[in-house]
């Protein structure tokens, strides 16, 4: 346990957002995604649901902004614009951490080699279905 850090952080996710490097993108993910599968490096968190995981990583982590779109989250099939409860709980949380943000939706052929080409996916054990986010790392200014 450290002073100040959310205990979600495990010691490997902690290695892992540190190890990151500006423009570097992290996926957190349900528990139903195919994360063995599609990731290059895969942090299972276990009995975690997502968005705990979520509001954790964005205590610690700068989002980017030297682009448009840095927050991205997967949708309910090809419905783009649908909002589960999920998806507002996801936008609720960036919003909190990063209000200049939008949380952008992503159909499965956008997002699924998104996740492929991210440095690293986190799988949690969300039961809700669609609860996908991909979050593109940024800079601390000086």
């Amino acid at each position: 346990m450290l002073k100040g850090l959310n205990p979600i952080l495990s010691p490997e996710l902690l290695f892992t957002l540190r190890a990151m490097g500006h423009g570097d993108e992290i996926a957190i993910v349900d528990g139903n995604y195919p994360a063995l599968e599609h990731a290059r490096r895969l942090i299972r968190l276990d009995g975690v649901a997502l968005v705990p995981v979520l509001d954790a990583i964005l205590s610690v982590m700068p989002i980017d902004d030297f682009v448009p779109e840095a927050i991205f989250r997967s949708t309910v099939r090809a419905e783009r614009d649908r909002l589960d409860p999920v998806h507002e709980e996801i936008i609720a949380c960036c919003a909190r951490h990063e209000p200049q943000q939008n949380v952008v939706p992503l159909l499965g052929p956008d997002f699924y080699p998104r996740v492929k080409a991210a440095h690293t996916v986190v799988q949690t054990s969300e039961p809700r279905l669609y609860a996908n986010v991909i979050l593109k790392k940024g800079v601390i200014y000086p």
